[in-house]
């Protein structure tokens, strides 16, 4: 039987909604009424729009340097990319009319869990109304400290929708370090993120425990909010320690503590710093970079290789023994399959991160303006796991570097994803397997 190599129809309805509205962006973007400076290089645009609809926030030109209606044009693209993951293949899985098969409910549950509810309008209904309620308070509660500052409701909405989208676009003079020492614009902020980096599931899985509708989370939410909330500590620790007499040096030991927490939190995803990565000493910028690729948790606004993944690995590597075949967590049986998932999706996330590594060295030298591979591994990684931190050369490198991160980008929040959705037609029963092979690991 020959390989099939035809792409199935929601692979490729989803890598033409966000092609579409990459290029459309990038349109607009191009065009004079978007920019404050003239019209913007294609090429520039192209870069700004992908890391907008990618929910990334590496940037070649500043966002103060769009018009309003420029900056109105990238909220947008953040907004339909933050929620384009999964509002698309809901809308796609559950159109209107269209009966729902073994094969979509199949693929509903391999995508979230099998207790999310498949009704379309009740779905779609619950992301926008999450959506809403975090991004619209959010803005509320920031808009008195920006107001204070000089910046408009317009600002204060940018700066929450960036924030839940995990984007990390800003139209803030200096984005948040002009905030550094804000308590309140730094927790709402921070929050912002979370919720986002979440996930719809396990925010809804929550709410559901709080009002008493359910007694107990499910093991998705619970692995993601486990894995979550020890990342989050465990690097608040680490760039406390690494960055107390460097990065953070001159500031007041409640501006530490705060700095070392927004710096965990932002990165895995985020892309907004109060410090600029370019002060981080080595070792603090690669324990950003191991953040970065472990990204957010499935079915939320953020990238990366995802918390559940890294979980699986590292439970695989504590507890895997040679004499059984599956693992079991709290409880719960992890089958093979789940394993190999994870494998893959490791596996996809690093070759995509050194292709990209690789483009830019070798880019960069030939145009005369080499890098060092540390702050090209830096800048790929951000731009996989659609974080966009960036050590500052992004604006700098050449056409084919930037080429390269914006492929980085749009594989590490589409492809990653379409290389995981199932065939949705059927295959023939199989009526016989090939022999085992015996491998020595």
């Amino acid at each position: 039987m020959g390989i099939d190599i035809r792409v199935g129809k929601e692979k490729l309805l989803l890598l033409l909604y966000f092609t579409g509205i990459i290029l459309a962006g990038s349109l607009l973007l191009s065009m004079p009424f978007s920019s404050r400076q003239g019209s913007m290089r294609y090429i520039d645009a192209l870069f700004t729009a992908t890391s907008a609809v990618c929910v990334t926030g590496l940037a070649v030109v500043d966002t103060l340097s769009l018009s309003r209606i420029g900056q109105a044009i990238l909220l947008l693209l953040i907004q339909f990319g933050g929620l384009g993951i999964i509002a698309f293949s809901t809308l796609y899985l559950f159109l209107p009319r269209r009966r729902i098969s073994v094969t979509t409910r199949g693929f509903a549950g391999e995508y979230s869990v099998p207790t999310f509810e498949y009704r379309t309008r009740n779905i779609i209904a619950q992301i926008i109304r999450w959506t809403v309620a975090f991004e619209l308070i959010g803005a509320l509660v920031i808009w008195p400290v920006l107001a204070r500052s000089g910046y408009t409701l317009f600002d204060a909405v940018f700066h929450a929708i960036s924030a839940f989208c995990n984007a990390g676009f800003s139209t803030l003079r200096s984005g948040m370090e002009s905030f550094r020492d804000n308590a309140l614009m730094n927790f709402v902020t921070m929050g912002l993120i979370v919720a986002g980096g979440l996930g719809f599931i396990v925010l809804q899985d929550v709410w559901h425990l709080l009002r008493r509708k359910k007694l107990h989370l499910t093991y998705h939410s619970s692995i993601v909010l486990r894995t979550s909330a020890g990342l989050i500590v465990v690097g608040a620790v680490l760039f406390l320690v690494l960055e107390y007499n460097h990065g953070f040096a001159g500031m007041s030991g409640g501006s530490k503590f705060m700095a070392s927490l927004f710096q965990s939190i932002t990165s895995r995803t985020a892309g907004f710093d109060t410090v600029a990565q370019a002060k981080f000493t080595s070792a603090a910028q690669f324990i950003t970079i191991i953040l970065m690729f472990i990204g957010a948790s499935p079915a939320s606004t953020g990238g990366g290789v995802k918390t559940t993944t890294f979980y699986l690995m590292l439970l695989a590597a504590i507890r895997y023994r040679e004499d059984r075949d599956v693992l079991v967590d709290r409880n719960r049986t992890i089958m093979p399959n789940s394993m190999i998932k994870a494998s893959a999706v490791i596996i996809r996330a690093f070759a995509i991160v050194l292709m990209a590594t690789s483009v830019i060295l070798i880019a960069e030298q030939v145009h005369g303006s080499p890098v060092n591979i540390e702050t090209a591994v830096f800048e790929s990684v951000s731009a996989f796991a659609t974080v966009g931190l960036s050590i500052g050369i992004t604006p700098h490198l050449s056409v084919v570097s930037k080429l390269a991160l914006i492929a980085a980008m749009f594989m590490g929040r589409v492809g990653l994803f379409a290389m995981a959705i199932p065939h949705s037609r059927r295959s023939p029963e199989r009526y016989s397997e090939s022999p085992k092979a015996d491998i020595l690991l």
